[in-house]
């Protein structure tokens, strides 16, 4: 286990319809640590998504203190949130977000170029990850509407990578893609998790949590379970099994 990366005091999030108020984060602490694959489930509604924004600084909290190394950042202004996005955190979501009147290449650049970095190693880096996600250089040059939905989401694994982030943040990542996109995909997460990078993913996929070692289960706006699998080994059957009882056990 390394040091926490990011932790959690007291968290909540409500949110308001007309006078009406749900609470769906109650006084949550937890500890998300470097270089892990940290896996959020829970049944639908149960505040994956929500804890994920909130800890990534796309939302706000309605109390409680969240930081990353030690810094608190719940209480940041929106420019300074902005500036801690960039400079730490990676995302990948279901929706792509990729921009249509710009290449694959270009919206990674644009993105890339946003650190201030110097644009011939953001290509570097670019073409590298490229490769790694399996997109030839022909389909750099196309549009996100000229590819499928699983080329558009491997070019957004791209971006979120382009900076080196600190943490990447997948909320249902594999959840639009037929098996094989999926595959790639989570081989991608993985391998930057093994180089150190730490992942936070929501998921409600069985094949899709067991890339993770620490899975987290939400239930009512707490944390009512975890489970260590170890780092993954594909093809570790004991994995599958182990994972699927912690989930029976929970409700799931």
């Amino acid at each position: 286990m390394g040091n926490a990366i990011l932790k959690t005091d007291q968290l909540c999030k409500s949110f308001k319809s007309g006078t009406q108020e749900q609470q769906v984060l109650k006084n949550m602490d937890i500890e998300i640590y470097e270089s892990d694959f940290t896996v959020i489930m829970g049944s639908s509604g149960a505040g994956k998504s929500t804890l994920l924004y909130a800890l990534s600084g796309m939302d706000r909290p309605s109390s409680g203190s969240i930081k990353f190394f030690d810094a608190e950042i719940a209480g940041l202004n929106n420019d300074k949130l902005a500036i801690f996005r960039r400079q730490n955190c990676g995302f990948v979501f279901q929706q792509m977000f990729l921009l249509d009147n710009m290449s694959i290449l270009d919206n990674i650049l644009a993105s890339g170029l946003l650190t201030g970095s110097d644009k011939k190693q953001i290509i570097a880096n670019a073409k590298d990850l490229f490769t790694k996600v399996g997109l030839t250089e022909t389909i750099w040059r196309k549009f996100p509407t000229q590819l499928s939905g699983g080329e558009n989401q491997r070019a957004a694994i791209v971006r979120a990578l382009i900076n080196k982030p600190k943490v990447v943040f997948a909320d249902e990542p594999t959840g639009a893609l037929n098996s094989a996109s999926g595959k790639a995909v989570l081989d991608v997460l993985t391998d930057v998790n093994d180089n150190g990078q730490s992942i936070i993913m929501v998921t409600h996929d069985l094949h899709s949590a067991r890339r993770g070692n620490r899975i987290l289960y939400i239930k009512d706006g707490v944390i009512s379970g975890e489970c260590n699998l170890g780092k993954y080994v594909s093809g570790d059957t004991t994995r599958h099994e182990k994972l699927r009882t912690f989930l029976s056990e929970m409700g799931w």
